[in-house]
């Protein structure tokens, strides 16, 4: 995870209060080791709030809000957990509307924890293998897409992962996925 083998990628953090911590921090950090740049992009301007489970922890500047953000100019696309953070996200049509776009640009995406609930309510999952926390392999399930527990699983442009414990395999899947994906272009 040394060097620039994400050197000139720009990486879209989705994220709302009360994300776990964890999942935003350490794999910004990996990417940003990597080479790339990344952006935390809310639905609401100023700080959001991260948590250590169900502790307050620390606060994060936004970058960017989703009326700003244009999916285009971004590489690839990181979704954190936390429940009540992936539960609002969800809801948020932007939110949505940028995961869909994403996709169907083919860019890649790393989600971990409760991140996928954002790519279940936008439509994308049916027909993915992949992994999260287990309290929503149901909803995996019944939006169309197999759930396995692994602590990562690669389907195609996605990568997953379960939770905090899964870190370290997630953030090495992540820049391996974005590093094989750096030849494609913007759209």
């Amino acid at each position: 995870m040394q060097g620039n083998t994400l050197q000139g990628m720009r990486v879209a953090i989705l994220v709302t209060d009360d994300f776990e911590q964890a999942e935003l921090a350490e794999p910004k950090k990996a990417l940003e080791q990597a080479g790339a740049t990344t952006k935390i992009i809310s639905p609401k301007p100023g700080q959001v709030q991260g948590m250590n489970h169900d502790v307050k922890a620390d606060t994060f500047p936004v970058d960017m809000t989703l009326d700003q953000a244009k999916p285009g100019d971004f590489d690839a696309i990181l979704l954190p957990g936390g429940a009540v953070n992936a539960d609002a996200l969800r809801m948020e049509p932007k939110a949505q509307d940028f995961v869909r776009q994403a996709e169907s640009n083919g860019k890649p995406i790393a989600v971990i924890c409760h991140g996928p609930w954002l790519l279940i309510s936008a439509g994308l999952v049916k027909g993915k293998t992949m992994t999260s926390y287990y309290t929503i392999q149901d909803d995996i399930r019944n939006a169309g897409g197999q759930w396995v527990d692994q602590e990562m699983v690669r389907d195609g442009n996605w990568v997953s992962s379960r939770s905090p414990k899964d870190l370290p395999a997630f953030n090495k899947a992540m820049i391996e996925l974005f590093s094989g994906s750096k030849v494609s272009s913007r759209q």
